[in-house]
């Protein structure tokens, strides 16, 4: 049965000592204030890094082409690497162990037409294979196909916002969307699988990489090549795949071993492992900054404990004076100190998410901080036993002094 009179003998005790409760309290909600906080930016710096390469396969590497910035073999700097459909095909051939899929890339930017409707769109002309590198789903039609590439047909693949933007209700399959003044026939919608990834992938219009080169320019020329490499292969050999690529690609065009700027590579095995790292040390000096904390938060409520009990010994002199057994003496100060540390940890909870909530972190590579609450709890948890602790030890020490002795304390 809940005994009442001793809930009602903590409040009042508590009440009477507004300060003695507000410094024990300020110290449990800030050390659990600044432990959300940490936690909840080194949360919100991995939220980042994970919607940062949300859209692409985990497996991916893009390949680009810029300017040389070596001289070697005659050849002189500024030279520009342009990609075309021989090398793509050589590197599909001589690489296709380790290829699960590729794609070259061609970007234009068009003005799009419906009816009454116009808007700018960004196109990339891609192989089929690109469907399974990017997180593209179809939602309604198809992708494009080896036919598209073999025929050079004007068919096109729209975004869940292009068809938002242009055609409302209206069923955009077997449409025929004007790009720069040219009839393309609409032949799927695709939407981007993953949450939070950037809505401007949903505005893009995919087309056959070899009617663009046709129509744009009627040449072979690719601006980028992509692809995944297979999922067996290891981070170490993921990374060592890549290099190889790389290098035979500046075999080809000429281009000095030590030039990062003529042929350039984004590996997400590359990327994982650097941000494995950070996240390794991120997470180890968040944890025992964490810690730190809470230990501050340990010794000081610790302190406070010894100290109240020390100004109450007259107190506990006087309820022994008059019967009250040791046991009822410890409970009253161990149940007071538990009291003041969780109702101190929840405020401190509620604090720090306040804290994470009230200002906008996405310009400092901050997204979504969070942090979990059973992380909290068991962190709020910890400080209260130590309370418990810190309050036992010393009223147990009180509860033994004799009650003359106690009543003599000055």
């Amino acid at each position: 049965m809940i005994d009442l009179g001793l809930f009602r003998e903590i409040f009042q005790s508590l009440n009477k000592n507004k300060l003695r409760t507000l410094l024990s309290g300020f110290t449990v909600a800030f050390a659990i204030m600044l432990f959300t906080i940490l936690f909840g930016i080194a949360n919100g710096f991995q939220n980042t890094f994970n919607n940062e390469f949300a859209g692409d396969a985990n497996n991916s590497i893009f390949i680009y082409s810029g300017r040389t910035s070596k001289a070697v073999e005659g050849y002189q700097t500024g030279r520009r690497i342009q990609f075309d459909n021989p090398l793509y095909s050589e590197i599909k051939q001589e690489f296709s162990d380790d290829i699960e899929f590729i794609t070259g890339r061609v970007y234009k930017n068009v003005t799009a037409s419906f009816g009454n409707e116009k808007s700018n769109y960004s196109v990339r002309a891609v192989n089929p294979d690109h469907q399974f590198i990017e997180k593209s789903e179809i939602k309604d039609g198809r992708f494009i196909n080896p036919l598209d590439i073999k025929n050079n047909t004007k068919n096109i693949v729209i975004g869940n916002l292009v068809v938002e933007d242009l055609f409302g209700e209206i069923d955009p399959i077997g449409k025929y969307l004007d790009l720069n003044k040219i009839k393309f026939k609409i032949v799927g919608v695709f939407v981007e699988r993953t949450e939070g990834s950037d809505s401007n992938e949903a505005r893009v219009i995919y087309m056959p990489i070899s009617t663009a080169q046709k129509i744009y320019g009627n040449n072979d020329y690719i601006d980028q090549i992509n692809l995944t490499y297979n999922p067996s292969l290891s981070e170490e050999e993921a990374i060592a795949f890549g290099n190889k690529i790389v290098d035979k690609i500046k075999e080809v065009f000429f281009v000095a071993d030590n030039d990062q700027s003529a042929v350039r590579a984004r590996n997400r095995a590359r990327e994982n492992q650097e941000i494995t790292q950070f996240n390794g040390v991120l997470a180890i000096l968040v944890l025992i900054i964490g810690m730190g904390t809470l230990v501050a938060g340990v010794v000081g409520i610790s302190n406070i404990m010894i100290f109240i009990v020390k100004e109450r010994t007259k107190e506990i002199g006087i309820r022994k004076a008059l019967g009250a057994p040791p046991s009822s003496i410890k409970l009253i100060i161990v149940l007071e100190s538990v009291f003041v540390t969780a109702i101190s940890g929840y405020v401190g909870l509620l604090l720090g998410g306040a804290v994470l909530n009230s200002f906008d972190l996405e310009d400092y590579w901050i997204t979504d901080p969070g942090v979990s609450t059973s992380l909290v709890i068991g962190a709020t948890f910890t400080l209260i036993l130590a309370g418990l602790i810190a309050a036992y030890v010393p009223a147990n020490r009180a509860a033994s002094i004799k009650p003359i002795v106690a009543l003599r304390d000055e």
